[in-house]
């Protein structure tokens, strides 16, 4: 039984950065973003990031970028209203340049302990979630990133964790564990193997997670599957459920390629379900 509603599952969660483009695939990121924010009672800052496009024929640059932070403004005084409507202190923030970087450089500035956006964007304001620049918000980020699908909702119903044993798998693993304690969430530990030879050290992982699950009090079900990582995290996901994946940030080879470029992409993009990776 789900025991979250109303309560933080998210330890330290003062402030949170939501990025958005005002697009629709952004709508399950904003949910969330107020949702955690008026659990945790956390200060939001609801960013949005103007990429100039040149290809406007008889305006200038300088009108272009105008007639954009109007348009983004108003997404954003909408994101605000929503949150004041929750009783949420929000402040809103547009930025210009390169997404990943500017949202990173808030995040930094800001001192912000997570950093939630959409899976993709609409080209033109931001390109954030196309291609490699949602590995880099993770890659450069200095805190948690919650990268949640439009039609995605976190009910922290079933939690399914990948480890590999690294530091930042250990991180990830005491976060889960910490949120399947708070919501009686059921949680999966999962440790992909390539093949054979890698089962030892895959359920070695498994087992320690387990072992620490279970002085918090928390049963957990453990998953050796042989196949590329991403491939059976996602499969492992969408058959059983799953309504939150948590993940370290890096981890030792195997894992590690999950978070580099494509890989990484192919988490994001093919899973149905939020998405929560963990820095140590």
């Amino acid at each position: 039984m789900n025991t979250c509603a109303g309560t933080c599952p998210l330890s330290g969660l003062r402030k949170i950065l939501l990025a958005t483009d005002g697009s629709q695939f952004c709508e399950g990121a904003i949910r969330e973003a107020i949702r955690f924010a008026a659990n945790c009672s956390s200060k939001v800052y609801a960013m949005s990031v103007v990429e100039i496009l040149t290809d406007y024929e008889g305006f200038s640059p300088q009108k272009i970028e105008e007639m954009m932070d109007l348009e983004i403004k108003k997404h954003l005084e909408t994101v605000k209203a929503r949150a004041l409507n929750e009783k949420i202190d929000c402040e809103i923030i547009i930025a210009h340049g390169e997404p990943y970087r500017e949202i990173v450089d808030v995040a930094t500035a800001k001192n912000v302990d997570m950093i939630v956006v959409g899976r993709r964007g609409k080209t033109g304001v931001t390109k954030l979630f196309m291609g490699q620049v949602a590995a880099k918000v993770i890659g450069y980020a200095p805190c948690r990133v919650l990268v949640v699908p439009r039609a995605s909702k976190i009910e922290f119903k079933k939690l399914l964790i990948a480890t590999d044993g690294s530091k930042h798998s250990e991180k990830a693993v005491s976060e889960a564990i910490g949120i399947a304690k708070c919501c009686g969430s059921e949680l999966l530990i999962l440790s992909a193997m390539r093949d054979e030879s890698e089962q030892k050290e895959a359920q070695t992982n498994v087992s320690k997670a387990a072992e620490l699950a279970q002085k918090e009090g928390v049963n957990a079900e453990i998953l050796t599957p042989v196949g590329r990582s991403y491939d059976v995290i996602v499969e492992t996901a969408g058959g059983r459920g799953v309504d939150l994946i948590i993940m370290g940030t890096y981890g030792k080879a195997g894992l590690k390629k999950m978070f580099m470029g494509s890989s990484t992409e192919k988490v994001l993009g093919h899973t149905g379900c939020a998405v929560l990776v963990i820095k140590a």
